[in-house]
Protein backbone atom coordinates (compact mmCIF):
# COMPACT_ATOMS: atom_id res chain seq x y z
CA UNK A 1 0.00 0.00 0.00
CA UNK A 2 1.12 3.06 -1.06
CA UNK A 3 1.75 6.49 0.71
CA UNK A 4 -1.41 8.61 1.56
CA UNK A 5 -2.26 11.52 -1.42
CA UNK A 6 -2.76 15.10 -0.40
CA UNK A 7 -4.54 17.11 -3.20
CA UNK A 8 -3.70 20.80 -2.70
CA UNK A 9 -6.40 23.06 -4.62
CA UNK A 10 -5.45 26.46 -5.50
CA UNK A 11 -7.41 29.21 -7.35
CA UNK A 12 -5.97 33.17 -6.81
CA UNK A 13 -3.39 35.14 -5.85
CA UNK A 14 -3.83 35.47 -2.37
CA UNK A 15 -4.60 31.10 -1.85
CA UNK A 16 -1.15 30.42 -3.25
CA UNK A 17 0.48 32.76 -1.33
CA UNK A 18 -0.47 31.37 1.78
CA UNK A 19 -0.82 27.92 0.40
CA UNK A 20 3.02 27.92 -0.65
CA UNK A 21 4.28 27.28 2.65
CA UNK A 22 1.75 24.16 3.30
CA UNK A 23 2.73 22.55 -0.06
CA UNK A 24 6.65 23.62 0.56
CA UNK A 25 6.40 22.14 4.02
CA UNK A 26 4.40 18.86 3.22
CA UNK A 27 6.50 18.19 -0.09
CA UNK A 28 9.28 17.95 2.23
CA UNK A 29 8.37 15.44 4.91
CA UNK A 30 7.76 11.61 3.78
CA UNK A 31 4.28 10.86 5.10
CA UNK A 32 2.26 11.45 2.09
CA UNK A 33 2.63 12.36 -2.07
CA UNK A 34 1.53 16.19 -2.72
CA UNK A 35 -0.56 16.74 -5.81
CA UNK A 36 -1.20 20.31 -6.70
CA UNK A 37 -4.37 21.60 -8.14
CA UNK A 38 -4.53 24.41 -9.90
CA UNK A 39 -8.48 25.90 -10.82
CA UNK A 40 -6.77 29.11 -12.49
CA UNK A 41 -9.35 31.18 -11.01
CA UNK A 42 -7.06 34.21 -11.18
CA UNK A 43 -4.65 32.92 -13.99
CA UNK A 44 -2.11 35.51 -14.43
CA UNK A 45 -1.67 36.85 -10.91
CA UNK A 46 -1.36 32.50 -10.03
CA UNK A 47 0.93 32.24 -12.44
CA UNK A 48 3.35 34.75 -11.05
CA UNK A 49 3.24 33.30 -7.38
CA UNK A 50 3.66 29.96 -8.82
CA UNK A 51 7.01 31.12 -10.22
CA UNK A 52 7.74 33.15 -7.16
CA UNK A 53 7.85 30.02 -4.67
CA UNK A 54 8.84 27.82 -6.89
CA UNK A 55 5.40 25.97 -7.03
CA UNK A 56 4.70 23.62 -10.04
CA UNK A 57 0.56 22.51 -10.47
CA UNK A 58 0.17 19.24 -10.92
CA UNK A 59 -3.41 19.43 -12.25
CA UNK A 60 -4.31 22.70 -14.33
CA UNK A 61 -7.87 23.06 -14.98
CA UNK A 62 -7.29 26.91 -16.63
CA UNK A 63 -10.87 28.03 -15.49
CA UNK A 64 -10.17 31.95 -15.73
CA UNK A 65 -12.92 33.26 -19.13
CA UNK A 66 -13.45 37.07 -19.52
CA UNK A 67 -16.48 38.60 -17.43
CA UNK A 68 -17.61 35.18 -16.15
CA UNK A 69 -20.57 35.54 -13.59
CA UNK A 70 -20.19 33.45 -10.23
CA UNK A 71 -22.37 30.78 -11.63
CA UNK A 72 -20.77 30.31 -14.24
CA UNK A 73 -17.39 29.88 -12.72
CA UNK A 74 -19.28 27.44 -9.68
CA UNK A 75 -21.07 25.41 -12.82
CA UNK A 76 -17.68 24.67 -14.65
CA UNK A 77 -15.53 24.37 -11.43
CA UNK A 78 -18.20 21.77 -9.90
CA UNK A 79 -18.20 19.57 -12.76
CA UNK A 80 -14.19 19.75 -13.55
CA UNK A 81 -12.77 19.50 -9.68
CA UNK A 82 -15.37 16.56 -9.33
CA UNK A 83 -13.81 14.62 -12.60
CA UNK A 84 -10.34 15.13 -11.33
CA UNK A 85 -11.14 14.02 -7.20
CA UNK A 86 -13.04 11.17 -9.26
CA UNK A 87 -9.62 10.42 -11.54
CA UNK A 88 -6.89 11.26 -8.32
CA UNK A 89 -8.77 9.22 -5.71
CA UNK A 90 -7.18 11.85 -2.88
CA UNK A 91 -6.66 10.80 0.79
CA UNK A 92 -7.29 14.06 1.88
CA UNK A 93 -7.83 17.79 0.35
CA UNK A 94 -6.75 21.01 1.45
CA UNK A 95 -8.23 24.70 0.04
CA UNK A 96 -7.56 27.84 1.65
CA UNK A 97 -10.00 30.64 2.30
CA UNK A 98 -13.03 31.68 0.75
CA UNK A 99 -13.04 31.82 -2.65
CA UNK A 100 -15.03 30.31 -5.07
CA UNK A 101 -12.82 27.67 -5.62
CA UNK A 102 -12.30 26.51 -1.84
CA UNK A 103 -16.63 26.61 -1.37
CA UNK A 104 -16.74 24.00 -4.98
CA UNK A 105 -13.45 22.03 -3.60
CA UNK A 106 -15.30 21.49 -0.08
CA UNK A 107 -18.65 20.92 -1.84
CA UNK A 108 -17.19 17.86 -4.56
CA UNK A 109 -15.39 17.09 -1.30
CA UNK A 110 -18.39 16.21 0.26
CA UNK A 111 -20.17 14.81 -2.16
CA UNK A 112 -17.37 12.08 -3.05
CA UNK A 113 -16.66 11.60 0.93
CA UNK A 114 -13.56 12.86 0.62
CA UNK A 115 -11.57 14.14 3.94
CA UNK A 116 -11.21 18.08 3.38
CA UNK A 117 -9.01 19.90 5.41
CA UNK A 118 -9.70 23.89 5.16
CA UNK A 119 -7.00 26.52 5.75
CA UNK A 120 -8.00 29.99 7.54
CA UNK A 121 -10.70 28.34 8.67
CA UNK A 122 -13.89 30.49 11.41
CA UNK A 123 -13.12 34.24 9.73
CA UNK A 124 -16.92 35.59 9.89
CA UNK A 125 -18.41 39.34 9.80
CA UNK A 126 -21.74 37.96 10.27
CA UNK A 127 -22.89 39.57 7.21
CA UNK A 128 -23.90 36.99 4.56
CA UNK A 129 -23.39 39.55 1.64
CA UNK A 130 -19.81 41.47 3.31
CA UNK A 131 -17.84 40.51 1.55
CA UNK A 132 -19.25 38.77 -1.08
CA UNK A 133 -19.74 36.04 -2.14
CA UNK A 134 -16.66 35.53 0.40
CA UNK A 135 -18.57 35.39 3.95
CA UNK A 136 -21.24 33.01 2.33
CA UNK A 137 -18.54 30.50 0.90
CA UNK A 138 -16.63 30.56 4.21
CA UNK A 139 -19.77 29.64 6.36
CA UNK A 140 -20.73 26.83 3.78
CA UNK A 141 -17.23 25.21 3.66
CA UNK A 142 -17.33 25.82 7.81
CA UNK A 143 -20.32 22.76 7.49
CA UNK A 144 -18.11 20.83 5.23
CA UNK A 145 -15.02 20.55 6.79
CA UNK A 146 -12.98 17.48 8.26
CA UNK A 147 -10.13 19.68 10.10
CA UNK A 148 -10.64 23.36 10.57
CA UNK A 149 -7.55 25.17 10.71
CA UNK A 150 -7.71 28.49 12.08
CA UNK A 151 -5.66 31.34 12.35
CA UNK A 152 -6.53 32.40 15.39
CA UNK A 153 -8.28 32.01 18.90
CA UNK A 154 -11.13 34.11 17.71
CA UNK A 155 -11.37 32.48 14.43
CA UNK A 156 -11.57 29.05 16.19
CA UNK A 157 -14.41 30.70 18.56
CA UNK A 158 -16.50 31.53 16.27
CA UNK A 159 -16.32 27.74 14.66
CA UNK A 160 -17.17 26.39 18.21
CA UNK A 161 -19.97 28.74 18.35
CA UNK A 162 -21.31 27.69 15.35
CA UNK A 163 -21.12 23.62 16.98
CA UNK A 164 -18.52 22.74 15.04
CA UNK A 165 -16.39 19.76 17.04
CA UNK A 166 -13.68 21.16 19.01
CA UNK A 167 -11.74 18.26 18.13
CA UNK A 168 -11.72 19.20 14.58
CA UNK A 169 -10.60 22.55 15.33
CA UNK A 170 -6.37 23.66 14.96
CA UNK A 171 -5.17 27.03 16.05
CA UNK A 172 -2.12 27.02 13.73
CA UNK A 173 -1.42 30.34 12.66
CA UNK A 174 -1.69 32.24 9.64
CA UNK A 175 0.24 30.94 6.66
CA UNK A 176 0.27 34.20 5.11
CA UNK A 177 2.82 35.32 7.61
CA UNK A 178 5.03 31.95 6.98
CA UNK A 179 5.22 33.49 3.61
CA UNK A 180 5.63 37.07 4.19
CA UNK A 181 8.85 36.16 6.42
CA UNK A 182 10.40 33.67 3.96
CA UNK A 183 9.85 36.54 0.72
CA UNK A 184 10.08 40.15 2.44
CA UNK A 185 14.20 39.45 2.55
CA UNK A 186 14.00 39.30 -0.83
CA UNK A 187 12.56 42.02 -2.32
CA UNK A 188 14.20 45.59 -2.71
CA UNK A 189 11.93 48.33 -1.95
CA UNK A 190 14.01 51.15 -3.34
CA UNK A 191 12.12 51.50 -6.66
CA UNK A 192 8.95 52.51 -4.36
CA UNK A 193 10.44 55.02 -1.96
CA UNK A 194 8.81 58.28 -2.40
CA UNK A 195 10.45 60.95 -3.13
CA UNK A 196 12.09 63.25 -0.39
CA UNK A 197 9.77 64.95 1.88
CA UNK A 198 7.24 62.77 1.21
CA UNK A 199 4.93 59.71 2.25
CA UNK A 200 4.11 56.81 0.39
CA UNK A 201 0.34 55.81 0.73
CA UNK A 202 -0.22 52.34 -0.58
CA UNK A 203 -4.05 51.72 -1.80
CA UNK A 204 -5.74 48.45 -2.88
CA UNK A 205 -9.39 48.42 -3.46
CA UNK A 206 -11.26 46.02 -5.66
CA UNK A 207 -14.17 44.82 -3.32
CA UNK A 208 -17.52 43.73 -5.14
CA UNK A 209 -19.71 45.11 -2.05
CA UNK A 210 -17.81 48.96 -2.58
CA UNK A 211 -19.09 48.49 -6.64
CA UNK A 212 -20.91 52.45 -7.49
CA UNK A 213 -20.58 55.11 -4.95
CA UNK A 214 -18.86 53.72 -2.26
CA UNK A 215 -15.85 53.45 -4.50
CA UNK A 216 -16.52 57.50 -5.46
CA UNK A 217 -16.19 58.27 -2.07
CA UNK A 218 -13.06 57.08 -2.11
CA UNK A 219 -11.64 57.82 -4.50
CA UNK A 220 -12.58 61.38 -3.99
CA UNK A 221 -10.94 60.98 -0.53
CA UNK A 222 -7.63 60.14 -2.12
CA UNK A 223 -7.58 62.58 -4.39
CA UNK A 224 -8.21 65.67 -1.25
CA UNK A 225 -5.22 63.16 0.15
CA UNK A 226 -3.05 63.58 -3.05
CA UNK A 227 -3.82 67.35 -3.12
CA UNK A 228 -1.65 67.85 0.58
CA UNK A 229 1.35 68.32 -1.22
CA UNK A 230 3.54 65.79 1.29
CA UNK A 231 1.79 62.35 0.04
CA UNK A 232 2.34 60.45 -3.12
CA UNK A 233 -0.63 57.49 -3.65
CA UNK A 234 0.26 54.22 -5.51
CA UNK A 235 -2.44 52.19 -6.56
CA UNK A 236 -2.59 49.24 -8.69
CA UNK A 237 -6.25 49.04 -9.92
CA UNK A 238 -7.83 46.18 -10.17
CA UNK A 239 -8.72 45.52 -13.82
CA UNK A 240 -12.35 45.07 -13.38
CA UNK A 241 -14.31 47.79 -14.97
CA UNK A 242 -16.02 49.04 -12.97
CA UNK A 243 -13.03 49.41 -10.44
CA UNK A 244 -10.40 50.51 -13.65
CA UNK A 245 -12.93 53.12 -14.97
CA UNK A 246 -14.25 55.18 -12.15
CA UNK A 247 -10.03 55.18 -10.26
CA UNK A 248 -9.26 56.58 -13.92
CA UNK A 249 -12.13 58.90 -14.05
CA UNK A 250 -11.36 60.41 -10.66
CA UNK A 251 -7.31 59.74 -9.76
CA UNK A 252 -6.17 59.97 -13.55
CA UNK A 253 -3.95 62.77 -14.10
CA UNK A 254 -2.96 63.49 -10.63
CA UNK A 255 1.17 64.55 -10.46
CA UNK A 256 1.35 62.76 -7.44
CA UNK A 257 -1.04 60.13 -8.01
CA UNK A 258 0.68 56.82 -9.70
CA UNK A 259 -2.00 54.21 -11.30
CA UNK A 260 -0.74 51.14 -12.24
CA UNK A 261 -1.80 47.38 -13.09
CA UNK A 262 -2.12 45.02 -10.89
CA UNK A 263 1.53 44.17 -9.38
CA UNK A 264 3.05 40.96 -8.87
CA UNK A 265 3.51 39.95 -5.32
CA UNK A 266 7.27 40.39 -5.08
CA UNK A 267 6.74 43.91 -6.43
CA UNK A 268 3.64 44.64 -3.80
CA UNK A 269 5.42 42.90 -0.68
CA UNK A 270 8.61 45.47 -1.42
CA UNK A 271 5.55 48.40 -2.29
CA UNK A 272 4.30 47.35 0.97
CA UNK A 273 7.98 47.97 2.36
CA UNK A 274 8.38 50.99 1.00
CA UNK A 275 5.05 52.39 2.28
CA UNK A 276 3.99 54.33 5.20
CA UNK A 277 0.14 53.87 5.50
CA UNK A 278 -1.86 51.37 3.22
CA UNK A 279 -5.29 51.91 3.00
CA UNK A 280 -6.92 48.48 1.72
CA UNK A 281 -10.06 46.32 1.55
CA UNK A 282 -8.01 43.20 1.63
CA UNK A 283 -7.90 40.45 3.81
CA UNK A 284 -4.53 39.32 3.21
CA UNK A 285 -3.10 42.89 3.49
CA UNK A 286 -4.24 43.62 7.24
CA UNK A 287 -2.77 40.28 8.22
CA UNK A 288 1.00 41.09 6.00
CA UNK A 289 0.97 44.92 6.50
CA UNK A 290 1.71 44.57 10.41
CA UNK A 291 4.40 42.17 10.03
CA UNK A 292 5.75 45.08 8.18
CA UNK A 293 5.04 47.49 11.14
CA UNK A 294 2.60 49.10 8.56
CA UNK A 295 -0.63 51.12 9.99
CA UNK A 296 -3.86 49.91 7.99
CA UNK A 297 -6.90 51.86 7.39
CA UNK A 298 -9.41 49.55 6.29
CA UNK A 299 -12.17 50.42 3.80
CA UNK A 300 -14.76 48.84 4.92
CA UNK A 301 -17.55 48.60 7.45
CA UNK A 302 -16.72 45.79 8.78
CA UNK A 303 -13.91 42.89 8.47
CA UNK A 304 -13.23 39.13 9.48
CA UNK A 305 -10.26 39.44 10.71
CA UNK A 306 -10.85 41.75 13.92
CA UNK A 307 -7.61 40.95 15.54
CA UNK A 308 -5.66 43.17 13.76
CA UNK A 309 -8.26 46.14 14.81
CA UNK A 310 -8.06 45.00 18.81
CA UNK A 311 -4.17 45.01 18.42
CA UNK A 312 -3.97 48.46 17.16
CA UNK A 313 -2.79 47.63 13.77
CA UNK A 314 -5.78 48.38 11.87
CA UNK A 315 -8.68 50.78 12.26
CA UNK A 316 -12.24 50.64 10.08
CA UNK A 317 -12.53 53.46 8.24
CA UNK A 318 -15.12 52.69 5.88
CA UNK A 319 -15.81 53.99 2.29
CA UNK A 320 -16.51 57.78 3.93
CA UNK A 321 -14.81 60.19 2.21
CA UNK A 322 -14.34 62.51 5.01
CA UNK A 323 -13.58 59.56 7.42
CA UNK A 324 -10.78 58.28 4.89
CA UNK A 325 -9.25 61.93 4.76
CA UNK A 326 -9.72 62.76 8.75
CA UNK A 327 -8.06 59.48 9.72
CA UNK A 328 -5.35 59.47 7.25
CA UNK A 329 -4.51 62.60 7.90
CA UNK A 330 -4.44 61.91 11.73
CA UNK A 331 -1.54 59.48 11.42
CA UNK A 332 0.02 61.40 8.43
CA UNK A 333 0.51 64.80 11.21
CA UNK A 334 0.13 63.02 14.76
CA UNK A 335 3.30 60.94 15.03
CA UNK A 336 2.51 59.56 18.47
CA UNK A 337 -0.87 58.36 16.79
CA UNK A 338 1.19 56.80 13.95
CA UNK A 339 3.76 55.40 15.80
CA UNK A 340 1.21 53.10 18.37
CA UNK A 341 -0.27 51.92 14.88
CA UNK A 342 3.43 50.93 13.39
CA UNK A 343 4.05 48.90 17.00
CA UNK A 344 1.35 47.20 17.28
CA UNK A 345 2.10 43.38 17.68
CA UNK A 346 0.95 41.05 14.67
CA UNK A 347 -1.74 38.67 15.90
CA UNK A 348 -1.58 36.82 13.21
CA UNK A 349 1.26 34.24 13.66
CA UNK A 350 4.77 33.48 14.33
CA UNK A 351 5.64 31.73 11.11
CA UNK A 352 4.67 28.11 11.81
CA UNK A 353 1.40 28.03 10.64
CA UNK A 354 2.62 25.41 8.06
CA UNK A 355 4.52 22.76 10.19
CA UNK A 356 1.59 22.68 12.34
CA UNK A 357 -1.39 21.86 9.37
CA UNK A 358 1.82 19.09 8.51
CA UNK A 359 1.39 17.87 12.29
CA UNK A 360 -2.22 17.48 12.42
CA UNK A 361 -2.18 15.59 8.77
CA UNK A 362 0.23 13.49 9.54
CA UNK A 363 -1.33 12.45 12.65
CA UNK A 364 -4.84 11.94 11.06
CA UNK A 365 -3.76 9.88 8.22
CA UNK A 366 -2.39 7.68 10.01
CA UNK A 367 -5.02 7.10 12.11
CA UNK A 368 -7.16 6.75 9.15
CA UNK A 369 -10.00 9.48 10.22
CA UNK A 370 -12.79 9.24 8.31
CA UNK A 371 -14.49 12.85 7.30
CA UNK A 372 -17.30 14.44 8.95
CA UNK A 373 -17.67 11.08 11.21
CA UNK A 374 -19.18 13.08 14.33
CA UNK A 375 -22.21 14.27 12.62
CA UNK A 376 -22.73 17.75 10.92
CA UNK A 377 -22.10 20.68 13.07
CA UNK A 378 -24.67 21.99 15.33
CA UNK A 379 -26.86 18.82 14.59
Amino acid sequence: MGKPRILISVGTRPEAVKMAPVIRELSSRAFADVRVLATAQHREMLDQIFEFFSIRADIDLDLMRPDQSLAELTSRMVAAVDRVLDRERPDAVLAQGDTTTVMVTGLCCFYRRCAFGHVEAGLRTKDPYSPFPEEMNRRLVGRMASWHFSPTERAASNLRAEGVDPARIHVTGNTVIDALLDAAARVDERPFRPGEGRRLLLVTAHRRENFGAPFASVFRALRRLADRGDVEILYPVHPNPRVKGPAESVLGGHPRIRLRPPMDYAEFLAAMKASDLILTDSGGVQEEAPSLGKPILVLRGNTERPEGVDAGTAKLVGTDEEAIVREASRLLDEESAYVEMARAVNPYGDGKAAGRIADVLAEALERGVPPLDRGLPGS
